[in-house]
């Protein structure tokens, strides 16, 4: 994973203008000379139809050094669910004798695995765009994007747990080894490792997420006033995972919003102002030609 490569979030209330805001971000970075990555995260894609082009799970280069790709989040969720059905077989295969198949089936519909289906294509992103100097990710509405940055802090509370449990089993293990055996068994417990191999891979992504020059979100949100209200609630509900929103993008701005309001009640780095289109922004074009209207643009 390179450390270099900076994530830019796009997260706020469902149809603010998410989408549209980080197709907006990604053309101003390309122009700017830089190689950047957008990644649709929404199950509900909209960057297929901003962009005019057929987008997939398989990146595609829609400009030079423009890149952008919609995440199949059913196939991480088959993927995810596979990897631990693979794990479980492998460390308890002596339970195969009891239908182990028909408990597994049950995983799928477990609390939470979308969150953690998109966490591991989030890694998978990471890991496979080491050369590129911004991976934008324009991300589902509200709920799932607070679980999906919440994953790796709530994560490691519970494997921490698990850890703790686990290294007591061990001890009891161990005595009863030494009694009947004269030696240790315990330096090369599976599941030992597996938690601490897990514990290490989300406390990485932890420290990304929580590094404002390595991760930069971006709030959206439009002029009214219930959208003011929910952009105040994920404000809130960001501060108790000890990440914080860098900038605020204002869409379909309209003249005679006083953007003082926001100045004054959100502590953040800077603010972008998109002004409403009299045309819908759709194609490379067009979102060309509206960046040309745009004077000022935040620096990343």
């Amino acid at each position: 994973m390179n450390s270099n490569t900076i994530n830019i979030f796009f997260l706020g209330k469902g149809g603010v203008g998410k989408s549209t805001s980080s197709a907006l971000t990604a053309l101003h970075l390309v122009n700017s000379g830089k190689k950047v990555l957008l990644a649709s995260m929404d199950p509900a894609h909209n960057q297929s139809d901003i962009l005019q082009i057929k987008l997939s799970e398989k990146s595609k280069e829609i400009r030079p050094n423009f890149f952008a790709k919609e995440v199949d989040v059913n196939y991480w969720v088959k993927k995810y669910l596979d990897d631990v059905t693979s794990q479980i077989k492998h460390s308890y295969s002596y339970l195969t004798a009891f239908n182990l198949e028909s408990y597994l089936d049950v995983i799928k519909f477990s609390p939470g695995i979308e969150e953690y289906a998109l966490l591991t294509a989030y890694k998978e992103i990471r890991k496979t765009n080491p050369d590129k100097d911004y991976i934008i990710f324009d991300m589902p509405p509200t709920a799932l994007t607070l679980k999906f940055l919440g994953l790796p802090k709530i994560s490691n509370l519970w494997l921490e747990k698990l850890l703790d449990l686990r290294n007591k089993i061990l001890k009891k293990k161990e005595i009863i080894t030494k009694i009947q055996l004269g030696k240790k068994e315990v330096e090369h417990d599976k599941i030992l490792n597996k938690l601490n191999t897990q514990i290490t891979s989300y406390s990485n992504v932890k420290t990304v997420f929580e590094n404002e020059i390595q991760t930069v979100l971006n709030l959206v949100m439009n002029t009214d006033k219930l959208s003011f209200s929910e952009s105040n609630l994920i404000v809130e509900n960001l501060k108790g995972l000890n990440l914080k929103i860098s900038n605020i993008f204002i869409n379909k701005y309209s003249e005679g919003f006083n953007t003082k309001d926001i100045e004054n009640t959100f502590d953040i780095k800077g603010m972008q102002i998109f002004p409403n289109s009299a045309i819908p922004l759709l194609g490379l074009e067009t979102l060309s030609q509206y960046l040309k209207s745009i004077d000022i643009f935040i620096d990343f």
